[in-house]
């Protein structure tokens, strides 16, 4: 008998699952990939891809559909649309369909197992981070950020995290001789305080990047003089020419019942096997952002994938789960610009060298080909 596999989210974990499951499974099941985004975002890359003429589209967009054309057609099926609801008791999800879909805008979908990897989007629809909605949607966004970037003399960077370091970095690399860079902390140090904060704040100074403490944003406007406004919980004001905000990162996850979610954070409660809590049957799991356990990461939703598509399998077998593996060790880096990085390893600090050999160099765009293949999982 075939089972269906609804997989919510096309990205990193998703397109992992997808692809372990097929490889092995196609026969035996059929895997439903829903997603907003007909294509495969590279979004690491979205940091550096803001320079213009740095990174060519086609290496950061592939579509999905070439992605999954190598299976055999009854094993798959792509949906382009946005899961608005679910019912894990009767085992259904409802997709609102891309608008040029037909023949109708939206489509209910019943499965055996569930995929919750639809990740997180940042507060600024804006801007190119995140795949949080359509290709074109996305492309534009970044093809935008790419021309006011040109334009612009005089740049601020809001929110301290990897994404902000990161962003700030490559503004100042390319720029940082001819505009004024700044970016904006709303701590006394970068990163929440961690280790790598003094490192990379000595980075970016190298690249002639301002960094502003205890600089939290309430607020922003478009003044008429087409500069924007950013205005910071101390009262102070500043005037840019373009505002690139990297704070606010919320769970995808409006489509799951509240009992399912952290009543704070919103992000999807699982248990040691990456099995949605509080779902009888035990055939919904989550992997990602959407979850961020124990944080959100590159490497962790790589993990999280793999032992995800190794329980479906599990699963489909009539086997126990196995224990969800992490990364083996802890590790943070943040690319500063096209040379340089900060980055430690569990409690040891890596050289900018090394950050820069093991992520800055490429921003991990040569393991785009993988997740086309199949040969990522």
């Amino acid at each position: 008998m075939v089972q269906t596999i609804v997989i919510l989210g096309g990205a990193v974990g998703g397109l992992h699952i997808a692809h372990a499951l097929l490889k092995k499974n196609n026969k035996d099941i059929k895997v439903i990939l829903v997603t907003k985004n007909s294509h495969f975002y590279w979004n690491l890359a979205s940091v550096r891809a803001i320079v213009p003429n740095v990174i060519p589209d086609s290496e950061i967009f592939r579509p999905l559909s070439a992605a999954l054309s190598r299976y055999p057609p009854e094993s798959y099926e792509l949906v382009i649309g946005t899961a608005t609801s679910s019912d894990f008791s009767s085992k259904t999800v409802t997709v609102s369909l891309s608008s040029d879909a037909e023949p109708s805008s939206t489509r209910t979908l019943t499965y055996d197992h569930l995929v919750l990897a639809t990740g997180a989007r940042y507060a600024d629809a804006s801007t190119p981070w995140k795949a949080d909605s359509s290709y074109e949607a996305v492309l534009s966004a970044l093809h935008n950020t790419q021309s006011l970037a040109s334009k612009a003399q005089h740049i601020v960077v809001a929110g301290a995290g990897a994404t902000g370091i990161e962003v700030a970095g490559e503004l100042g690399y390319e720029w940082g001789k001819t505009k004024e860079i700044v970016l904006l902390s709303a701590g006394s140090s970068l990163l929440g305080g961690d280790m790598v904060g003094p490192a990379a704040a000595n980075e970016l100074k190298k690249l002639n990047v301002s960094i502003k403490y205890d600089s939290r944003v309430v607020g922003s406007a478009k003044l008429d003089s087409g500069k924007t406004e950013i205005r910071l919980e101390n009262g102070e004001t500043i005037a840019t020419d373009l505002y690139l905000a990297t704070t606010g990162m919320v769970p995808n996850s409006e489509y799951v019942d509240a009992r399912h979610l952290d009543a704070d954070k919103k992000t999807v409660l699982v248990d040691e096997y990456l099995r949605v809590a509080n779902v009888e049957g035990n055939n919904v799991w989550a992997v990602g952002d959407v979850v961020s356990k124990p944080r959100a990461g590159f490497m962790i939703t790589q993990k999280q994938a793999a032992s995800v598509a190794k329980n479906l399998e599990l699963a489909l077998a009539g086997k126990a789960p196995v224990v969800a593996k992490g990364p083996p060790v802890d590790i943070l880096g943040c690319s500063v610009g096209r040379g340089r990085g900060a980055g430690r390893m569990n409690n040891f600090k890596l050289p900018s060298f090394g950050v820069w050999l093991a992520k800055g160099r490429t921003l991990g765009v040569q393991m785009v080909p993988g997740y086309i293949d199949g040969s990522v999982a």
